[in-house]
């Protein structure tokens, strides 16, 4: 009986989600440096090419937040729905990068002075570019820009695309193919998952989903190979054998509900290393109330040409010699033509 009134109250709590138009959500790694080295070094790292330290302060302290808003409930909403987004990555010190999807345009800013600190990499400085490259500087010196997605989207298309031919437009999957998805999701889930619950102090009710990973996986990709032909060009479905391997040792998502709505989901991924001295490895999703993305005041506006061009001579540097680099610009102006 509790099996069955956990999975429900789980399923009824997705679907109450799925309803919403927008949602707001913070994914961040539960773990610590002596975690992430150990798992590492499970890899038989080459002498040399270990995780830098850099990298370990990284991504024990780095934290995703994400708004997604669509024209209509979440559950229905396919690529053409969706009118927002808005993302930064960051630590517990300030965000690394941030960067907002509204109506035509791309907004964007980087911290790239501490992330190639934090990476061990050189980034180009705005002293390197001339003066008429105002837009390119400012995203150097981390200040918001903004690109007309629009116009980015046909000049990519246009280069990689044979003269005179259209774009093809990205594919996407249908409602009906999501539903079956998310029925199979579901179908899986009821039959190789065990669910507990708990209650807590401040009334809100966890429920603990507890299932072996490769059973789970391979059960579930047999249940979408059906689907296989549906999925975008390029995603190819692990095969049994491919699972094989896979660690079949038991995987626990722990879900925090209050008032029937999902408000965290922690799932334990320390078992999965198969390593003992992996003690901390967790995933952590925070829900919140549905926040409506907004255009950053401001913002200067990259010009595609200059981006396509410029950007790509600072990330060069001195590298290229002044003949390569005429020679260079000859080819985009040429490409422009």
């Amino acid at each position: 009986m509790e099996q069955l009134s956990a999975g429900k109250k789980l399923d009824e709590a997705f679907e109450k989600l799925g309803k919403e138009k927008t949602i707001s959500f913070e994914l961040d790694l539960d773990t610590d440096a002596r975690s992430l080295k150990a798992l590492d070094a499970s890899s038989d790292p080459e002498p040399g090419e270990e995780i830098p330290d850099e990298a370990v302060d990284l991504l024990s302290g780095l934290k995703i937040s994400v708004t997604v808003q669509s024209k209509k409930p979440i559950a229905e909403s396919g690529e053409k729905d969706y009118v927002g987004m808005a993302m930064k990555v960051g630590t517990e010190d300030g965000y690394l990068t941030e960067y907002r999807v509204i109506g035509d345009y791309l907004y964007i800013r980087s911290d790239l002075k501490a992330v190639g600190e934090m990476l061990g990499a050189p980034v180009p400085s705005a002293k390197d570019l001339p003066p008429e490259a105002g837009g390119l500087k400012k995203a150097l010196e981390g200040e918001w820009v903004k690109i007309n997605a629009k116009e980015m989207e046909e000049t990519a298309s246009e280069m990689g695309a044979e003269p005179g031919t259209k774009p093809e437009p990205e594919p996407t999957l249908d409602a009906r193919t999501q539903k079956r998805l998310l029925d199979a999701l579901r179908g899986t889930i009821a039959r190789e998952v065990d669910f507990k619950t708990a209650g807590d102090k401040d009334g809100s009710e966890h429920i603990t989903a507890t299932a072996p990973f490769r059973t789970l996986i391979t059960e579930f990709l047999g249940e979408i190979r059906p689907l296989a032909k549906k999925l975008p060009p390029g995603v190819e479905l692990p095969t049994d054998k491919d699972m094989k391997d896979a660690p079949n040792t038991k995987v626990s998502a722990d879900f925090t509900l209050k008032n029937g709505e999902l408000t965290e989901v922690y799932i334990d991924l320390a078992k999965l290393a198969e390593n003992a001295k992996v003690k901390k490895l967790g995933l952590v999703l925070r829900l919140s109330e549905g926040r409506t993305p907004t255009a950053p005041g401001g913002a200067t506006e990259l010009d595609i040409d200059e981006l396509m061009g410029g950007f790509g001579a600072a990330m060069m540097g001195d590298e290229m010699t002044d003949d390569e680099a005429s020679a260079d610009e000859e080819f985009l102006i040429e490409g422009d033509v």
